[in-house]
């Protein structure tokens, strides 16, 4: 592409592509795809976006052009590759001047010098680095800005690379620069201050950026850049330069006004030094240890101590906390528990933390954790009055809190307590006694100190175990507040219904329980949603325990399902109508079937919400969810919801539509458990599995359970199903079959095996096509156990109930494999005696042996041959299946299922499923379960006595060994 000429076009063709009219910008696209490939494209490129005459638009497309193309065609490798010479005038072109006007720009030149940083530097680009630490000298301000830019993303990338030759290049890189970075941030940032100080703002903020450039250089080759850190100087210098630094700009930051134009940056910088030091100690931690005590008078000098007071602000408060948290959780510095066996460096950094965690020191941090950073703020109960279901939500872990100063809290109080809780237990005990007794109402600082030491205690219920008598915590105290109805104690309310949410699981007493569930029933009727909501949690937590009874909540459950379905509908958010779903859901699969006469409201209700939760999948997923449990609890009954939820399914499983991605887990789920507790299949039911070929194709993690889903189908309606569905299943599991695991071929034959089960004839037929591979995996002598077992579980269903197929079979088997039919069939009995250690299900082994005993009687001199083999596999599937009577000392086959045998069934145990009962007609059919092996195994060699007489018998008979002969006339005795 020559660059003269071509310039014009190329940059008509960008023009055209930021065009918002798709006439114009379709074509543009498509020929901008075109020269992608093209020598001297991205010369073009470069010279376009290197022009700041044109327009920013244009430029800013040739930037993203440039750099896509870098992934694509700047390997060797790579179809279409870019020539060394053109690579090497762009890399020169790409450092020939830093003087970007365009911010978003510069940013993304920065990125793609970065990008192919990556991938040549330092061998084909020798000259990247010399020149930028020589450019960055230059004392035009936007120049040098733009080469502190292109030097952290350089470094960055150039840091995230893993290999071991990577990492050694990097650290001769850090090794290099060092000095220099050191020297290049202490200069920028002094000249920060001395702007601040004399109040050149503009100066100061342009001055602040270069110097939060040049820290984020600084983090990354002192995170990554050496092995042994702590043998640096400069290092270890520079990380403890951090503190003072800090110190500095936190007093910088508290003499200028909140809207000053540095205070954004300012902030930034003040956060950057503190993942220095985080990231240090993550990557380090051994090297960190000579700044453990001063990592640690810092961070809680600051937050738990006068010194923060009016300096600090809440993103650095949750810095220090996630310092303190690392250092305390870290296990490096942890003790092994035969001390001998730890490091000395362990050993040294656990006496630096405990002299640091002195009693006075953790009691204050413990004591100002609870009574400063878990008290609600005036902005949280100002969202609790006018936001109560976003309050509710955050307050359960929305994702708006995952970085915010609470639960940044509430996790430090958790490690602090629990790596000191010998020494902070009495220390919140004395808090939780000084607090007993009636709150006064009107002072609401004593009412939010008692909501915070309750947190507390429900935070730690766990290293609280043996130090706090919950039951009688809650009998004596517990239980009166829940009582307290004035409306400024609702803090309270709330608390403690969380708090004993926190303790059922710990320590909470099963008679205790209906106490409880009354408590709840009153709580789901409170004035204030927020108690209402969290309630509701505590129920879901306390219905899921291990220790739930049915039998105890019974009594309860109409009217707290009542008061549920009531709280569903008058919440209006999405989230919280999630989580009080997810409540309704739990309580309907803990008490199963006995939720059928209370259901009725919300199954009226579901359609509804549905509908307007069109674009809301997540909601939608709990939807699903919801109604799994609810076909669950039904059982045949759930076909009064079919007009409503056939069609939900139908959409959730449908690839074609886009909330399949939301929704198709919980909508295969739903789909399995409908087929399971479908009464009979009807049209739409059968309808719906058209869905399913596209979901095989897909091959996911889905496949087991769309597996699932067509044994249901089987098992439901088998002829329809297979009638009209065989041909696609069978290519679909032909298809599966080139190109899964071991697991997963297994799982597909499986289905095969059920098919042969429920239509031995039409099924054998419909799924002619797929037997011959299996026949292939036996007389090739398939290496994977558990897939050749599933293999001649098919083959025997073959032989045993379809004869003629698998004499068709076989006849085509020997013709692929140019042997004789007769030959062939002495391969496979061969194989299948010599494989039976595989088969470990004894259905299977039963199988085998009727299988094979199903070729007598016969004159064939193959089958003759091996009759030894034969018998051999009947009497170790006799051994296997026949009981004894010890009173009229005969044998009984313990596989055989009569009409009249009925399981037992236990108080607790659920009714069987519709599924289970078919399955159960089902197997009084099956060969396996309907024919005594025994009985079969002595018609079979009777006949084959008749056919051959005494002589020929006995002469074959000989061919086994005595004692399997012994063994077989004992089991055959009395027939």
């Amino acid at each position: 592409m020559d660059l003269h000429s071509a310039s014009s076009l190329v940059i008509q063709a960008l023009t055209q592509a930021t065009s918002q009219d798709t006439t114009v910008l379709k074509p543009a696209e498509e020929q901008l795809k075109q020269w992608e490939i093209q020598p001297g494209f991205y010369s073009v490129l470069l010279n376009i976006f290197m022009n700041h005459s044109l327009d920013v638009n244009v430029r800013w497309l040739a930037v993203l052009y440039f750099k896509n193309g870098i992934d694509r065609y700047w390997r060797r490798v790579a179809p279409h590759a870019l020539s060394e010479e053109e690579k090497s005038t762009l890399r020169a072109g790409l450092i020939t001047n830093f003087n970007e006007p365009v911010n978003q720009i510069a940013t993304q030149i920065a990125v793609l010098i970065a990008k192919v940083a990556r991938l040549d530097c330092p061998r084909q680009w020798p000259e990247l680095i010399p020149t930028l630490l020589e450019s960055v000298k230059v004392q035009d301000e936007l120049h040098q800005h733009r080469v502190l830019l292109t030097f952290y993303h350089v470094t960055k990338t150039l840091a995230s690379k893993r290999l071991a030759a990577d990492r050694k290049l990097f650290a001769e890189l850090a090794a290099g620069v060092y000095s220099f970075a050191c020297s290049l941030w202490n200069h920028q940032t002094d000249t920060f201050l001395q702007q601040i100080c004399s109040g050149d703002e503009a100066a100061a903020v342009n001055s602040l950026e270069r110097t939060l450039l040049s820290l984020k250089v600084l983090r990354k080759l002192t995170a990554h850049g050496f092995t042994e850190p702590q043998q640096n100087m400069e290092v270890m210098g520079f990380l403890n330069a951090v503190f003072e630094r800090v110190k500095q700009f936190l007093e910088c930051r508290r003499r200028i006004s909140a809207g000053h134009i540095c205070m954004d940056k300012l902030e930034k910088n003040i956060i950057l030094y503190t993942k220095v030091l985080l990231d240090f100690l993550d990557y380090h931690p051994y090297h960190f240890i000579p700044l453990i005590q001063r990592s640690l008078e810092f961070a809680v000098s600051y937050v738990f101590t006068e010194v923060g007071e009016g300096v600090v602000f809440e993103r650095f408060v949750v810095q220090c906390m996630n310092l303190i948290k690392m250092i305390v959780k870290n296990s490096a510095y942890k003790p092994a528990k035969n001390v001998e066996d730890s490091k000395v460096e362990t050993l040294e950094a656990h006496k630096i933390k405990m002299e640091f965690f002195t009693y006075q020191t953790l009691t204050e941090i413990c004591r100002r954790l609870v009574s400063k950073y878990l008290l609600l703020t005036e902005e949280e109960l100002t969202m609790w009055e006018e936001d109560p279901e976003g309050f509710a939500v955050e307050e359960t872990g929305g994702d708006s809190w995952k970085y915010s100063l609470r639960p940044c809290t509430e996790v430090l109080f958790l490690d602090v307590f629990h790596e000191f809780s010998q020494t902070l237990t009495p220390a919140l005990l004395d808090m939780v006694h000084n607090l007993q007794g009636p709150s006064v109402m009107e002072d609401s600082s004593v009412l939010l100190i008692k909501d915070a030491v309750y947190n507390a205690v429900g935070l730690a219920a766990y290293d609280l175990f043996d130090s706090v008598d919950f039951n009688q915590w809650f009998e004596n105290q517990l239980l009166a507040e829940l009582q307290v109805a004035h409306d400024r104690y609702k803090l309270i309310r709330r608390r403690v219904i969380w708090l004993i949410g926190q303790w059922t699981s710990v320590k909470f007493r099963s008679d205790l329980r209906p106490l409880l569930y009354e408590a709840i029933l009153n709580l789901l009727q409170d004035q204030d949603l927020v108690v209402r909501i969290e309630t509701a949690t505590t129920l879901k937590l306390a219905v899921d325990d291990f220790e739930f009874s049915t039998e105890q909540f019974l009594p309860y459950l109409e009217s707290i399902f009542s008061l549920l379905f009531q709280l569903l509908q008058q919440v209006m958010e999405c989230d919280t109508k999630m989580h009080v779903l997810h409540v309704i859901s739990c309580v309907i699969e803990r008490v199963n079937m006995q939720i059928r006469p209370y259901v009725g409201c919300l199954i009226q209700y579901l359609p509804l919400l549905w509908k307007q939760s069109e674009e809301h999948n997540m909601l939608r997923c709990a939807i699903l969810t919801t109604l799994i449990h609810l076909v669950q609890g039904l059982g045949a009954d759930s076909k009064n919801l079919y007009p409503f939820l056939l069609p939900v399914i139908q959409l959730s499983t449908d690839v074609s539509q886009p909330p399949h991605v939301y929704l198709l887990e919980d909508g295969l789920e739903l789909w399995l458990a409908t087929l399971e507790n479908s009464p009979a299949g009807t049209a739409e039911l059968l309808r719906i599995f058209q869905n399913m070929p596209a979901l095989l194709e897909l091959g996911s993690e889905n496949v087991k359970t769309c597996l699932q889903i067509i044994n249901g189908y089987l098992f439901l309606v088998s002829s329809e199903f297979l009638q009209t569905y065989a041909t696609a299943i069978c290519h679909s599991f032909c298809d599966l079959l080139k190109d899964i695991t071991h697991e997963g071929q297994v799982q597909v034959l499986k289905v095969v095996e059920n098919v042969l089960k429920v239509s031995p004839v039409l099924g054998a037929q419909m799924f002619q096509p797929l037997l011959p591979s299996v026949f292939r995996g036996v007389i090739d002598g398939e290496r994977y156990p558990v897939v050749m077992s599933t293999f001649l579980g098919i083959v025997g269903r073959v032989l045993l109930q379809n004869a003629s197929l698998f004499a068709s079979l076989l006849s085509q088997m020997a013709v692929e494999y140019n042997q004789e039919v007769d030959q062939l069939l002495g391969n496979v009995i061969e194989m299948w005696v010599d494989r039976m250690d595989n088969i470990t299900q004894p259905e299977r082994r039963k199988l085998s042996a009727l299988g094979l005993l199903s070729l007598l009687p016969s004159d064939n001199s193959v089958i003759q041959d091996k009759f030894c083999g034969i018998i051999n596999v009947c009497v170790e599937a006799l051994h296997d299946l026949m009981t004894e009577d010890p009173e009229t000392g005969t044998y009984k086959d313990c596989m055989l299922i009569s009409h009249l045998e009925e399981p037992e069934q236990s108080e607790d145990e659920e009714p069987p499923k519709e599924q289970d009962k078919r399955m159960k007609m089902l197997a009084l059919k099956d060969p396996v379960h309907s024919v005594s092996l025994q009985q079969f195994a002595y018609e079979k060699l009777k006949k084959q006595q008749d056919l051959l007489g005494e002589q020929g018998f006995q002469a074959l008979m000989q061919t086994v060994d005595t004692e399997i002969v012994r063994q077989l006339q004992e089991f055959l005795q009395g027939l």
